[in-house]
């Protein structure tokens, strides 16, 4: 059987109608369900043609800044498929001489669409620069999206035009300076300048800039702090000479000038935590307790990014300083691997609401809870934290669930989409536009008008639409758009398996566990057969041209070409293999050796070498010092716990397949 045919048959089979059942039958009825009649085959072949060209020709002139070439193609393209497109473009092209009128008259013209939404986005954004404050609070509220950083920035200036003070809404919104551009700011210094932000406010937001590697920003905070250039510069880049200098006495510049340094040293390594924190006792007397606590806060979060082990002594000695979200959730993390519970509720008590919401964090309050009633014990307010996340599939509400005693079982199929709701999706005109810009190339453009639709659909509605994108055989979109579905959890959608037959043969010969390989490769690659990271990895399982040689050579197999790695039998024969090559040589853990197949396998070992005692899987997952491998063993290992659910039929643990990291 094909991939594409294994796909159909599988997603068939979890649309069959059964009668009213309990859930446990009605799982054991579709386990052992005959194929159901295949869903009616709705795609339909996107030929390109002449116009195509134009249209792509349209687009990079008006990326060139070639107005008269652009204005020539949209002449041709009057009739063309995705006339929206070619009014945006030539919008674009002129858009200095349209104006107020010419893009409001786009909006109207084309009011709803993912497009329009696009167009007031960059209205609104010359609308800041411009400070045309009355026009920017006209359309602001019909900015759909609201996913731009810049404009929640030139709201608080507009609205802080009118006299309204903005200060906790600004705190809570600064808070990474990477992120900030020329609107955010100038916001900055419009609210010291109205004294909505004091002294306090502005050496918060310079030692977050510093704390994240956002110097330009920083310099540019000091200056206005009444710092010379020449201070600022041996600060950030010669902290030693400012530590050697000392605290200054009782100057409050000098004093958080020190900090910064101390921050800037613990970076630079073991030996720089270390001096770091001998600069910080030789001035102690010198500071205020609330600075100190600041000093250790910054030594504290290096040194935790780090796993350095007296991180837990400075995090001890910060208390009551402010902290920046990554330090708090690094605080948590430190404390997770000490056992000090304690410390995680309090530490997560005090992090911002919006903090505080996330899964993660709600997760690890409800344990900290749970550990401070004693062994067995369940406050109220543990089981209410976990409840509101355990029907969640990620990391977090899985194992939310199995705190409350219930391992993953396969939720109840929904009932099989019937031939006019996938015709509903078929000709859904903003997916049609989106499998348009697919079929030419145009991802970004894809994934905007393929998104936009699904914001306003029900879950019927998207598992259609998912379902369409299996027929165009584009599984990435299947998967990424049945994720969205709340109540009606179509899970053959959301984890297919397609190569099953490839996968099974190779995953058998080497004892390999397949829901694991489907967990990796829907994380790596989701489905993508050519998928090709920035850093060169190929292919489903995303190996690196080095990683793939290596492998060939060890397993023997002759003949092997770099072209070959996209290959889908040469692809998962290489991954697997490699796979099996890394858990072999960590202790047949899966939490190693996926952080190890992300990350390389001697970090995760380095990572390990820090532990002074075993700690669960999870929070040895959660305390991965790189964001990205951080998120990809969470995300691997709950994908192969559902996986297995699926191969399986029968309830699985996250926690078992997470297990003890031991030092």
């Amino acid at each position: 059987m094909n991939s594409v045919k294994t796909v159909a048959f599988l997603i068939a089979l979890a649309c069959t109608v059964s009668a009213p059942l309990s859930v446990e039958a009605r799982q054991s009825k579709a386990a052992k369900a005959a194929p159901a009649k295949p869903l009616p085959k709705v795609a339909t072949p996107i030929a390109l043609d002449a116009a195509d060209s134009q249209f792509l020709a349209l687009r990079d002139a008006v990326r060139n800044d070639n107005a008269v070439r652009a204005r020539q193609l949209a002449a041709q393209l009057k009739d063309y498929a995705i006339p929206a497109y070619v009014d945006y473009y030539l919008l674009k092209a002129e858009w200095k001489a349209n104006g107020e009128e010419g893009i409001r008259a786009f909006l109207q013209k084309y009011d709803g669409m993912a497009i329009a939404d696009r167009v007031r986005n960059d209205w609104l954004l010359d609308l800041g620069r411009n400070r045309q404050w009355a026009l920017f609070e006209e359309q602001y509220p019909l900015f759909q999206l609201n996913d731009d950083m810049q404009l929640k920035c030139y709201d608080l200036m507009a609205r802080q035009a009118r006299g309204v003070r903005v200060t906790d809404d600004a705190r809570g919104l600064l808070v990474n300076p990477r992120d900030y551009g020329e609107a955010c700011a100038n916001l900055i210094t419009q609210l010291l300048e109205s004294r909505q932000f004091n002294e306090a406010d502005l050496w918060a937001q310079i030692r977050l800039a510093v704390e994240t590697g956002a110097t330009v920003q920083a310099r540019r905070l000091l200056s206005q702090a009444g710092v010379s250039d020449k201070q600022a510069a041996q600060t950030l880049d010669k902290p030693a000479l400012t530590l050697g200098h000392g605290a200054g006495g009782s100057n409050k510049v000098e004093h958080e000038l020190f900090i910064l340094a101390l921050g800037r040293m613990a970076r630079s390594g073991a030996a720089g935590v270390a001096n770091a924190a001998q600069a910080l006792e030789r001035v102690r007397r010198q500071l205020s307790e609330k600075e100190a606590a600041q000093g250790w806060a910054q030594i504290a979060l290096p040194a935790a990014q780090s796993l350095r082990p007296e991180a837990m002594d400075y995090w001890r000695a910060s208390e009551g300083a402010l902290l920046s979200p990554e330090a708090a959730q690094w605080k948590v993390r430190s404390a997770l691997r000490a056992h000090d519970f304690a410390m995680v509720k309090r530490t997560i008590e005090n992090m911002p609401a919006e903090l505080r919401s996330e899964p993660a964090w709600i997760y690890w309050l409800a344990r900290a809870l749970m550990a401070e009633a004693g062994v067995g014990e369940m406050p109220a307010m543990a089981r209410n934290l976990l409840q509101s996340i355990a029907g969640q599939l990620h990391f977090y509400g899985l194992l939310a669930a199995e705190e409350l005693g219930q391992k993953f079982h396969l939720p109840t199929p929904p009932q099989a989409l019937s031939a006019a709701e996938l015709q509903q999706a078929a000709q859904n005109p903003g997916l049609k536009r989106a499998l348009k810009f697919f079929a030419m190339g145009l991802r970004f453009e894809g994934v905007r008008e393929w998104n936009w639709e699904l914001r306003k659909m029900s879950d019927r509605q998207i598992i259609a639409a998912a379902e369409l994108a299996r027929q165009y055989e584009m599984l990435d979109r299947m998967v990424n758009t049945s994720d969205r579905s709340k109540q009606e959890i179509e899970m053959l959608q959301r984890y297919p398996s397609p190569h099953l037959d490839v996968m099974q043969n190779i995953a058998g010969q080497l004892g390999l566990d397949k829901a694991w390989a489907y967990g990796l490769i829907r994380q790596e690659s989701r489905f993508i057969l050519n998928a090709r990271s920035s850093v060169g990895a190929s292919g489903l399982m995303q190996l690196m041209p080095a990683t793939a040689s290596w492998v060939a050579q060890k397993i023997g197999m002759k003949g092997f070409a770099q072209h070959q790695v996209n290959d889908i039998q040469t692809n998962i024969t290489l991954g697997a293999n490699y796979l099996h090559m890394v858990l072999q040589g960590l202790n047949q853990s899966q939490t190693l050796a996926s952080a190890a197949y992300n990350a390389g396998p001697g970090r995760p070992k380095n990572w390990r070498s820090t532990l002074a005692h075993p700690v669960e899987g999870a929070i040895f997952a959660e305390s991965i010092p790189f964001l990205e491998t951080r998120t990809y063993v969470k995300n691997v290992l709950a994908n192969a716990t559902c996986y297995a659910a699926l191969f399986e039929k029968k309830p699985q643990s996250l926690k078992a397949r997470l297990g003890t990291i031991t030092p």
